[in-house]
């Protein structure tokens, strides 16, 4: 009885990333995205906090603009992790991982009164658009224009909602 020939499956590997950015800068800018993701994730556990636990007098209008913020926040989230993967690498994904990455503090243990999440998430927002702004020069220097424009519109976000949260701190 003859055998029958041996047949091995072809060994598939997936092809490098050749996207025009080199290794260094992929890796670079992931490294600063992550720091993005964990700012905005840590921001967004932050506002969502503040939506459930706020009191007082402004009690209905800061319930629903938090719940507007938590929600465009936690909707930016996954387009940023996703960047991080279209460079070739992984995204954070823990809190762990948050926890060392991000700039922006956990939020307080007990919560604060409403004009003092008003003022810890003005904070935050400026915090968070800080870290991308410190991150748009490596992209334009790498010629990452997705990740500038990610990067772009998230600064618009950041720095307007920071400025409308600050409107409330004032009299």
């Amino acid at each position: 009885m003859a055998k029958a020939p041996k047949t091995t499956a072809p060994k598939t590997a997936a092809p490098g990333i050749h996207i025009g950015i080199s290794d260094k800068d992929r890796a670079a800018i992931a490294q600063g995205l992550s720091r993005v993701l964990a700012d905005t994730y840590t921001l967004y556990l932050t506002t969502h906090n503040f939506h459930w636990n706020v009191t007082g007098p402004m009690f209905n209008s800061l319930h629903a603009m938090f719940m507007a913020q938590y929600t465009e926040l936690w909707n930016a989230v996954d387009p940023i992790a996703e960047r991080i993967r279209s460079l070739g690498h992984v995204a954070p994904g823990s809190y762990a991982e948050f926890g060392k990455l991000a700039t922006v503090p956990d939020a307080p243990a007990k919560p604060p009164k409403a004009l003092e999440m008003v003022r810890i998430l003005v904070d935050g927002h400026e915090a968070v658009a800080r870290t991308a702004r410190g991150l748009l020069p490596l992209a334009d220097k790498a010629s990452d224009e997705p990740t500038a424009d990610l990067l772009t519109q998230r600064l618009t976000v950041h720095e307007q909602t920071a400025w409308m949260l600050r409107s409330l701190l004032e009299e």
